[in-house]
Parts: C-alpha cells; structure tokens; sequence
C-alpha cells in the first residue's frame, strides 16, 4: 500500500505558508513505513527541531483503479478517517531553499499517525465533512471538505493519472489552516463530525 498527501487544498492554509493557489492536485507520497495506528504515541525525532502538525480526512481505497472519471471516483473508497502529517518544518524549508526534494520531512517513520476509519455511507454529504484538532484540549484546526479546492472525486481522478490506486492505499486529502509545532508532552486529538477517533501523545 502507499500514502498519498495533497498538498495545498485549502485556501487559508496555503496563505498561512505563503505559498500559491495550484492549478491542479499537488500530491507527495509517504511511504509505509510512516503509518502510526491505534493511537501509538509518536516519538519526536532526534533529527528535526520543528515538528508540525497538520490533520487531514484521509480516504481509504477499496479496489484497484487507473484513469478514473470524476464520475465514477466516488466508488473508489468507502471508508474516510483522520490521519497527521506531520512534518519537520526545519527539515522542508532547508530543502527548499536548495531546491532540493523534501521527501525526507515529509516521510520519516512514524509521521503519518492514522485513526480508525468509519465507513463512508455514515456521511450524507462528502462535501459537508466537518474536523477538527485538539492541542493539549484547545481546538488549533477546523476544517470542513466543502472548503477543500479540490474535491475527493477531483483528487482521486488526478492522481489516478499518474499511477494506479490499489486497494487499501490512503490518500490524504490536505490540512486546513491552523498548522504548527509539538513538542514532548503535548496531546493531539482529532475529531469528525464531533467524535473523537484519534489520539496521539507526543513522547
């Protein structure tokens, strides 16, 4: 399986990093190895001084798929959960200022904390999916889907492009506003549609 993070979907936190609206999906694979479930603690890594966090809806794929219509995207996954991107800030920026790959910041063991996923049919509207992030028991990020540029359908069709979707490949589906540093000590917990389905302690 692999993980697949859109990058930019949300138009206040793009302003937040400065960075450009994009004309298309902007995705950035995570590899296996960085999935951290049942709400294991995440331990901060010996080689980065500014980990972030940044929740997202993460989209579960249920069968294999290869240019699919934006008609047919939405059978592609049944279940939606909540999953952290978490990412060494220090590590991204120096890499951009090299114009080199950040994949290092965004891929390290452990950086994609994943909750449980509930089955799709339990939402009546994709496009009214309402999250939020608790730091330390103060909301830091809400989102909804409705302000995501691009849509699930829309994300699912373009990456599907590019390359295959296999069952059991997730797909993050971008950060709202609110993004920012952990450090040993802190608590982060995320809610959908007011339950909570993810925890994560910060050792």
């Amino acid at each position: 399986m692999k993980i697949i993070c859109i990058g930019r979907n949300y138009v206040d936190h793009i302003k937040e990093l400065n960075n450009a609206i994009p004309g298309e999906p902007v995705f950035f694979l995570k590899p296996d190895t960085a999935m951290l479930i049942r709400n294991r603690p995440f331990y901060y890594p010996a080689f980065s001084d500014d980990i972030h966090y940044e929740l997202e809806l993460v989209l579960k794929i249920n069968k294999v798929g290869r240019h699919i219509g934006k008609e047919f995207a939405l059978s592609y996954f049944d279940e939606i959960g909540l999953g952290l991107d978490m990412t060494a800030r220090d590590l991204q920026e120096n890499a951009k200022k090299k114009s080199l790959p950040w994949a290092v910041a965004k891929g390290f063991d452990q950086s994609a904390p994943i909750s449980r996923f509930i089955p799709a049919n339990h939402f009546s509207d994709f496009r009214n999916i309402s999250f939020h992030l608790d730091l330390n028991g103060q909301t830091v990020q809400k989102g909804n889907s409705g302000l995501m540029i691009y849509s699930f359908e829309d994300i699912i069709s373009h990456i599907s492009r590019y390359m295959t979707l296999r069952t059991g490949d997730l797909i993050f589906t971008g950060t709202p506003a609110g993004v920012g540093p952990v450090k040993i000590g802190d608590t982060l917990e995320g809610w959908i549609e007011g339950e909570k389905i993810l925890k994560c302690e910060i050792k």
